[in-house]
């Protein structure tokens, strides 16, 4: 980070921004303070202190203080900054009017587009981002990350080709833009005419730092297995996959704990009818582990005319965290405190603040779908607060569950997918607490298995269509000629006519995923 540096004021900014450098933030927010204390009318000593409570997690301060730089100097950055302030607090329609509102300027500079890019692609304006990225390209072109974020945009779009000639451009520029090689591998089956195998055992020979090599080692574990060479593929996946773990400082133990926990909380007297929430059909909540499905049926279900996809949202736990904390009547909660007291929470109240905080994202039809797997945790709950909502849980086959989250390299999400023991604690856990939803809430969910929506993608689709209480449309079984963008690891496979090539993957790594196997076995879970 960079800033003006003169006398007096400037200097003391300059400080600040030396403190940020280094991480002393205690330190850059004492400075912060006394420097826009003393200098109320300094735009820039505003934008600090926002940048600084952004980086302490302190959203409504940052929000407050970027706002108060704005009134004084109304520059593009910082109406940028006050964009991503905005997605942090949860105001997702005042964010997107001022990205929209943004996305017609003339920045001048090349940061500044890519930036303005990478919030309209978190905010779901995926032609958008496509857009400033042009825009920042066209302004300068030696940027790898411009060229990386691009590709990213077409590979949702379904632009295979537009993507890996983007990842290409990325990785000439700059050798070390190591996604950029985990990208590439995925858009495309690598054959034996057309891959990259020596060029990333190349790279992963010169590479030294883990977080590099992580990506190279996920990389060519997909090409190696592209071209079925398993044992290779999966000796360089369990290498990227170690590497990728040891970065990481989580405990399985604590994840099951607390799946545990859920099952003891929400017992069969919180569902007696007592409850009443907010009695609204609009949301359909697709539910499971990734890489099972869910992108395939969110597909099916948004090609219906009365059904919009919002993507995956977070908005439940975002409207679920301070009514738990209404309802502690403290100040900081456990995980398990946290559980036990999302049971005493106002469900109406639960159910209408979520309503509200996702209204932004549809437009006139009556339905819209939530695909985040995770909301499986949430089931219990979303039932006590959305009673007519709709509940889809997607399964797949244990093992061929288990290896495809294994062999996927997630940014932030599903911290057990990189030991395979600890993943098949989670996936026990997780199909227990399935068991346990389906018997204190029967009829309530509605599971579709992978393989016989595969098998019989129209009988699947009519019984999904009339859970959800919708007319048949033959236009659910075109869901591959859907334009919408898709931001998930299946965003190119969604674009195809279904296949079942996928079923009985995890057979070519039989040998190596045993110790997993007899580990679901032992917790009662048939892998066979």
């Amino acid at each position: 980070m960079s800033g003006p540096g003169s006398t007096g004021k400037e200097q003391v900014a300059d400080a600040i921004v030396r403190c940020i450098d280094a991480n002393d933030l205690a330190r850059g927010v004492a400075l912060s303070r006394e420097l826009c204390a003393r200098h109320p009318d300094y735009a820039y000593g505003w934008y600090l202190a926002s940048f600084l409570a952004r980086k302490s997690r302190r959203y409504v301060e940052a929000l407050g203080a970027i706002e108060h730089a704005l009134r004084l100097s109304p520059t593009d950055r910082y109406s940028l900054h006050r964009v991503k302030c905005l997605l942090e607090t949860g105001q997702v329609a005042a964010a997107q009017t001022a990205a929209a509102e943004l996305g017609s300027r003339d920045f001048g500079d090349p940061l500044l587009h890519g930036e303005l890019g990478t919030l309209l692609h978190q905010l779901g304006d995926q032609a958008g981002a496509l857009a400033q990225y042009d825009r920042a390209l066209r302004l300068d072109a030696r940027h790898a990350s411009h060229h990386f974020n691009r590709a990213a945009v077409l590979r949702y779009l379904g632009d295979s080709a537009g993507a890996e000639a983007g990842f290409d451009a990325a990785i000439a520029i700059d050798p070390d833009e190591y996604e950029a090689y985990n990208g590439r591998a995925h858009v495309r089956t690598q054959t034996r005419e057309r891959n990259h195998v020596e060029e990333l055992r190349r790279a992963i020979a010169r590479t030294r730092g883990s977080a590099g090599l992580v990506q190279l080692h996920y990389a060519l574990a997909k090409e190696l297995e592209d071209l079925g060479e398993h044992d290779a593929a999966f000796e360089s996946l369990a290498t990227g996959a170690g590497l990728k773990r040891r970065q990481m400082r989580y405990s399985v133990e604590t994840d099951v704990q607390i799946l545990s926990r859920i099952r003891e909380t929400f017992g069969p007297a919180l569902f007696d009818g007592r409850i009443k929430g907010m009695e609204s059909p609009d949301p359909i909540f697709i539910v499971g582990l990734p890489r099972t499905g869910t992108t395939l049926v969110e597909r099916i279900l948004a090609s219906h005319p009365a059904v919009i996809s919002a993507g995956e949202l977070n908005h439940f736990s975002l409207a679920l965290i301070p009514l738990v904390r209404k309802a502690a009547g403290s100040g900081r909660t456990s995980r398990l405190e946290f559980v036990e007291t999302s049971a005493r929470v106002d469900f109406h109240e639960l159910g209408q603040a979520y309503l509200a905080a996702t209204r932004p994202l549809r437009d006139s039809r009556p339905h819209f779908i939530d695909k985040l797997p995770f909301n499986f945790l949430y089931a219990g709950l979303i039932h006590l607060a959305l009673p007519k909502a709709r509940i889809v849980n997607v399964q797949r086959h244990p093992m061929d569950t288990c290896f495809a989250v294994f062999k996927q390299l997630f940014r932030d999400a599903y911290p057990f997918s990189y030991d395979l023991d600890e993943l098949g604690q989670y996936y026990v856990a997780y199909a227990r607490l399935m068991q346990h939803w389906n018997a204190v809430m029967p009829g309530v969910i509605h599971t579709i298995r992978y393989e016989a929506l595969v098998a019989d993608i129209e009988g699947e689709a009519r019984r999904l269509l009339e859970y959800c209480g919708l007319p048949w449309q033959e236009q659910c079984l075109r869901f591959h000629e859907n334009q919408q963008a898709s931001t998930t690891a299946s965003a190119l496979q969604v674009r195809q006519p279904v296949y079942a090539s996928s079923v009985g993957k995890w057979r070519n790594f039989e040998r190596q995923l045993e110790p997993l196997r007899r580990r679901l076995e032992d917790a009662g879970i048939a892998t066979r």
